[in-house]
Protein backbone atom coordinates (compact mmCIF):
# COMPACT_ATOMS: atom_id res chain seq x y z
CA UNK A 1 0.00 0.00 0.00
CA UNK A 2 1.15 3.53 -0.67
CA UNK A 3 0.42 6.72 1.26
CA UNK A 4 1.19 10.34 0.40
CA UNK A 5 2.10 12.94 3.02
CA UNK A 6 2.47 16.68 2.51
CA UNK A 7 5.89 17.63 3.86
CA UNK A 8 7.74 20.73 4.94
CA UNK A 9 11.30 19.92 5.99
CA UNK A 10 10.89 16.87 8.27
CA UNK A 11 7.32 17.62 9.39
CA UNK A 12 3.80 17.33 8.04
CA UNK A 13 3.20 20.57 6.16
CA UNK A 14 0.95 22.60 8.50
CA UNK A 15 -1.26 23.97 5.69
CA UNK A 16 -2.13 21.89 2.64
CA UNK A 17 -3.03 24.99 0.63
CA UNK A 18 0.60 26.19 0.84
CA UNK A 19 2.20 22.76 0.33
CA UNK A 20 4.33 21.99 -2.68
CA UNK A 21 6.00 18.66 -1.85
CA UNK A 22 4.69 15.16 -1.18
CA UNK A 23 6.44 12.18 0.30
CA UNK A 24 5.06 8.97 -1.15
CA UNK A 25 5.77 6.03 1.12
CA UNK A 26 5.30 2.37 0.31
CA UNK A 27 4.07 0.30 3.27
CA UNK A 28 4.57 -3.45 3.42
CA UNK A 29 4.21 -5.68 6.47
CA UNK A 30 3.74 -2.68 8.77
CA UNK A 31 7.02 -1.10 7.61
CA UNK A 32 7.99 1.71 5.27
CA UNK A 33 9.87 0.00 2.46
CA UNK A 34 10.35 2.82 -0.04
CA UNK A 35 10.08 6.62 -0.22
CA UNK A 36 10.00 9.12 -3.04
CA UNK A 37 9.25 12.82 -3.31
CA UNK A 38 6.94 14.51 -5.79
CA UNK A 39 6.31 18.21 -6.36
CA UNK A 40 2.69 19.28 -6.83
CA UNK A 41 0.53 22.38 -7.13
CA UNK A 42 -1.88 22.63 -4.19
CA UNK A 43 -3.98 25.08 -6.18
CA UNK A 44 -4.93 22.22 -8.53
CA UNK A 45 -6.36 19.57 -6.17
CA UNK A 46 -8.12 17.70 -8.99
CA UNK A 47 -4.76 17.30 -10.73
CA UNK A 48 -3.26 16.02 -7.47
CA UNK A 49 -6.08 13.50 -7.03
CA UNK A 50 -5.56 12.24 -10.60
CA UNK A 51 -1.79 12.01 -10.08
CA UNK A 52 -2.20 10.07 -6.85
CA UNK A 53 -4.63 7.69 -8.53
CA UNK A 54 -2.15 7.12 -11.40
CA UNK A 55 0.59 6.42 -8.85
CA UNK A 56 -1.74 3.98 -7.04
CA UNK A 57 -1.72 6.10 -3.85
CA UNK A 58 -5.14 5.83 -2.17
CA UNK A 59 -4.41 7.90 0.97
CA UNK A 60 -3.24 11.48 1.57
CA UNK A 61 -2.21 12.65 5.05
CA UNK A 62 -1.93 16.41 5.48
CA UNK A 63 -2.22 19.32 7.87
CA UNK A 64 -4.99 21.89 7.76
CA UNK A 65 -6.87 21.94 4.47
CA UNK A 66 -9.58 24.20 3.09
CA UNK A 67 -12.98 22.70 2.36
CA UNK A 68 -12.84 23.02 -1.44
CA UNK A 69 -9.54 21.13 -1.94
CA UNK A 70 -10.62 18.56 0.66
CA UNK A 71 -13.85 17.93 -1.25
CA UNK A 72 -12.10 17.75 -4.62
CA UNK A 73 -9.47 15.29 -3.37
CA UNK A 74 -12.09 13.10 -1.68
CA UNK A 75 -14.32 13.21 -4.77
CA UNK A 76 -11.29 12.01 -6.75
CA UNK A 77 -11.34 8.77 -4.77
CA UNK A 78 -8.48 9.61 -2.40
CA UNK A 79 -8.94 8.98 1.31
CA UNK A 80 -8.00 12.23 3.00
CA UNK A 81 -6.66 12.28 6.56
CA UNK A 82 -6.42 16.00 7.36
CA UNK A 83 -5.41 18.08 10.39
CA UNK A 84 -2.36 15.96 11.21
CA UNK A 85 0.81 17.50 12.64
CA UNK A 86 4.21 16.19 13.66
CA UNK A 87 7.38 14.62 12.39
CA UNK A 88 6.78 12.79 9.13
CA UNK A 89 8.71 9.67 10.12
CA UNK A 90 6.83 9.29 13.41
CA UNK A 91 3.45 9.77 11.73
CA UNK A 92 4.30 7.23 9.03
CA UNK A 93 5.60 4.72 11.54
CA UNK A 94 2.37 4.84 13.54
CA UNK A 95 0.23 4.72 10.39
CA UNK A 96 2.20 1.81 8.90
CA UNK A 97 1.61 -0.25 12.02
CA UNK A 98 -2.13 0.20 11.58
CA UNK A 99 -2.56 2.49 14.55
CA UNK A 100 -4.80 5.54 14.64
CA UNK A 101 -3.16 8.93 14.25
CA UNK A 102 -5.63 10.30 16.81
CA UNK A 103 -5.12 11.83 19.29
CA UNK A 104 -1.32 11.99 19.21
CA UNK A 105 -0.88 13.73 15.86
CA UNK A 106 -4.07 15.76 15.58
CA UNK A 107 -3.52 19.51 15.23
CA UNK A 108 -4.49 21.52 18.33
CA UNK A 109 -8.17 22.44 18.25
CA UNK A 110 -8.96 19.84 15.60
CA UNK A 111 -10.07 16.84 17.66
CA UNK A 112 -13.22 15.55 16.01
CA UNK A 113 -12.22 17.10 12.65
CA UNK A 114 -10.74 13.91 11.24
CA UNK A 115 -12.97 11.42 9.42
CA UNK A 116 -12.96 7.95 10.95
CA UNK A 117 -10.39 6.88 8.35
CA UNK A 118 -7.33 7.68 10.45
CA UNK A 119 -6.23 4.05 10.20
CA UNK A 120 -4.68 2.40 7.17
CA UNK A 121 -6.97 0.52 4.83
CA UNK A 122 -6.31 -3.21 4.96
Amino acid sequence: MKVAVTVWEDRISPVFDASRRLLIAEIENARITDRSYVLFDSELPSSLAKSLAKLDVPVLICGAVSQVPANVISAGGITLIPFIAGEVERVLEVYAKGNSLEPTFVMPGCHGCIPKTGKPAR
